[in-house]
This record gives structure tokens, C-alpha cells and sequence, in this order.
């Protein structure tokens, strides 16, 4: 199992520094990572960087709430794309998707999909610290039917992040179809290969570095 091949290396806390994210570029580039995933503002930085590497450039949408307009969260992924995003973490609507108000919360994210286009890999993170397993089920069926690539567990920014029992639901609802990735509370080998086990196909961490090298 290569580990470093299901890792988006990430850096989202809001006083990173250019020197940190130089860092963490770095060290995807020494260990070949599937991404890195970051905030819009360093996407053109960090395209610029990785630049003829395998290492993708991986922004976040709507984050950390999921609570902007459907129309703001279009033009950040479109604002994103062209600054070198090639892949793209949306936040759902989560007020929206406990209303059951299906929806907005289907038309939010496929508005980011079709914005995306055929060549973005669009993950759609459902905040599954805030759901109950009824919810999780909708939303992922949700980001289903829309066209996403991948759901996502976690920002990280919420009460909790992922578990094994989350991605078994999610891998169960979404089929062999989709991406499912395994964000927050990841900092360990053991835990990284356990959520792998459950059906996750990538895995968001800020410990990318010492879960390879244990």
C-alpha cells in the first residue's frame, strides 16, 4: 500500500505563513502525494510551484461552513480553476440539507460540478460531525445524483472528524463509483491504513509526513 498515494497533504489553518506553505510543498514534492490542499488564496502560489510535479493543487469551497450562496461558491471554484485548482473540496449547504431542503442542497453542489468542468476533480464534504447517519446517507446520495467525484467527511474545523463506522456508511451509500476521502483526526499510520480498510480512497492530513515515515 502506498500511503503517500491517498494523502492531500493539507495546510488550511488561517495564519499559515508563506514559509509554511512552502514547506508543505516541499514536502509533498519529496514524497509524492496525491495533492495539497489549501486555501483559495495560495492556489496560484502553490500551482506555480508544483508545477511539472504529479502533485495536484487541492482548494476548499464555502469552507469552513457550507453556508454561502450557492452563487458565491461558483464563482471561488471558477476564481479558483483559474488560478491552477485541480481539485476542489466543497462544503454543502448543511443547514440546507437538515431542512431537507434536497433541492438546493443537490443544485449547490452540482452548480460547482458543471462550474468545474470535466477535468476538476469536484469532493464534496459533508461535515459528518454535524449529521445524524440518516443525514450522512442523504447527503452523500445527494452528492451522488450530482455529479460529484468524491464525498468527504470533514473540514476539521467542526466537533469531530472522521471514523472508521462514517466511511463504512459512506463507501455502503455512494457504491464503487465515487471517491470517498477520510478528513480529520488522521495523524497516524494505524489510523490512516484503518480508514483505507473502511473504503476511504484518500486521505486529508496536516501529518502526512509521519504517516508515511512510521
Amino acid at each position: 500500500m502506498k500511503l503517500e498515494k491517498y494523502i492531500d497533504h493539507t495546510i488550511l489553518n488561517p495564519d499559515a505563513k508563506k514559509a509554511d506553505i512552502h514547506n508543505i510543498l516541499s514536502e509533498a514534492k519529496e514524497y509524492g502525494f496525491a495533492s495539497v490542499c489549501v486555501n483559495p488564496s495560495w492556489v496560484a502560489y502553490c500551482s506555480k510551484e508544483l508545477a511539472g510535479t504529479q502533485v495536484k493543487v487541492c482548494t476548499v469551497i464555502g469552507f469552513p461552513l457550507g453556508s454561502t450562496t450557492t452563487e458565491t461558491k461558483v464563482f471561488e471554484a471558477k476564481e479558483a480553476i483559474k488560478n491552477g485548482a485541480e481539485e476542489i473540496d466543497l462544503v454543502i449547504n448543511i443547514s440546507a440539507l437538515k431542512d431537507r431542503d434536497e433541492s438546493y442542497v443537490k443544485k449547490d453542489i452540482q452548480s460547482i460540478v458543471k462550474a468545474a468542468g470535466q477535468n476538476i476533480i469536484t469532493k464534496v464534504i459533508i461535515e459528518t460531525a454535524l449529521l445524524s447517519d440518516e443525514e450522512k446517507v442523504l447527503a452523500c446520495t445527494l452528492a451522488k445524483e450530482a455529479g460529484a467525484d468524491f464525498v468527504k467527511t470533514s473540514t476539521g474545523f467542526s466537533s469531530g472528524g472522521a471514523t472508521e463506522e462514517d466511511i463504512r456508511l459512506m463507501r455502503k451509500t455512494v457504491g464503487k463509483e465515487m471517491g470517498v476521502k477520510a478528513s480529520g483526526g488522521i495523524r497516524d499510520k494505524e489510523t490512516a491504513v484503518k480508514m483505507i480498510e473502511a473504503g476511504a480512497t484518500r486521505i486529508g492530513a496536516s501529518a502526512g509526513v509521519s504517516i508515511v515515515n512510521e
